[in-house]
């Protein structure tokens, strides 16, 4: 067998090579990324369609008859904000909004939580959840009626029975999709089930639940205008429905710009909550 030597210099000594230190500059936007955020990016949309709107009504492309022009949009609400009805109807509608919103989000999350954690739970109550998915919302309107009657009550329970279905979906698929290697993580450092639902739990579920808490405020809104065609006395959508009967144009168009800022402020509000409790993720939008 033959003997092999290496003869190393004695003063070799490997090379130190210094640490790079982090960039105090933030990242860079990835080149395939949908480009650097704006500040007010989200009313860009808003903007141009209030921007159209007015051209076309200035040069009278678009009949006042079908659609009136803006600036007879703020002339009525002037007109009502004086007589004090938009912000009496506003006060209302917003009231039965809220209500039917928190019902159906504590029952959504609830439910959700009891199924996507326990299997019983998941065969009982999933399945009847997937039951009442294929049935309209609207067609358990005359059952509503029937055992709620047709005051507040019904109202709100219809209102949150059309929050309940986005937040309830969204935060059973986000409790399932938790990483089975957390929750074996978890039991390897025998957290409590406190600490497994205050770690685990809610990290893993809260995109999902602030995703379908962005649907059921929408669908809050949306439900509240059928809801305010049923036998109401004041609301928004009374408002509307009193203005239609009368061909007011005008009212029924305040009412309607009143329901979109309505949807789209608070589905602002509700993506600046999800940007602020989901820092942590760095993701296309950020």
């Amino acid at each position: 067998m033959t003997a092999y030597s290496y003869d190393l210099h004695p003063t070799w000594r490997p090379a130190v090579i210094p640490p790079v230190r982090a960039a105090s500059t933030p990242a860079a936007q990835p080149r395939l990324g949908p480009g650097k955020p704006l500040r007010y990016g989200t009313l860009l949309g808003p903007a141009l369609l209030l921007f159209y709107w007015t051209v076309l009504s200035a040069t009278g492309w678009l009949d006042p008859r079908i659609l009136p022009a803006p600036w007879t949009a703020v002339t009525t609400a002037t007109e009502l904000i004086r007589d004090g009805r938009l912000q009496d109807n506003l006060a209302v509608s917003a009231g039965r909004a809220m209500a039917g919103l928190g019902v159906g989000v504590v029952v959504g999350a609830t439910l959700a939580v009891l199924s996507g954690l326990s299997l019983l739970g998941g065969y009982v109550i999933d399945g009847l959840v997937q039951i009442k998915r294929g049935i309209p919302t609207l067609a358990l309107i005359p059952f509503m009626i029937l055992w709620l009657g047709i005051g507040e009550g019904m109202k709100v329970t219809l209102i949150a029975t059309a929050v309940f279905f986005p937040v309830y979906i969204n935060t059973h698929n986000a409790l399932r999709a938790i990483d089975i290697r957390h929750v074996e993580l978890a039991e390897t450092v025998r957290l409590s089930r406190w600490q497994f639902l205050r770690h685990v739990v809610i990290p893993g579920s809260l995109p999902g639940f602030l995703t379908g808490l962005r649907f059921g405020v929408t669908s809050s809104w949306l439900a509240l205008v059928v809801v305010e065609q049923l036998n109401a006395t004041s609301g928004i959508g009374y408002m509307v429905t009193l203005a239609r009967n009368y061909a007011q144009s005008d009212v029924m168009l305040v009412g309607l710009v009143v329901y979109a800022l309505l949807g789209f402020g608070s589905d602002a509000l509700v993506r600046q909550i999800e940007r602020r409790a989901l820092r942590w993720r760095r993701t296309l939008g950020r």
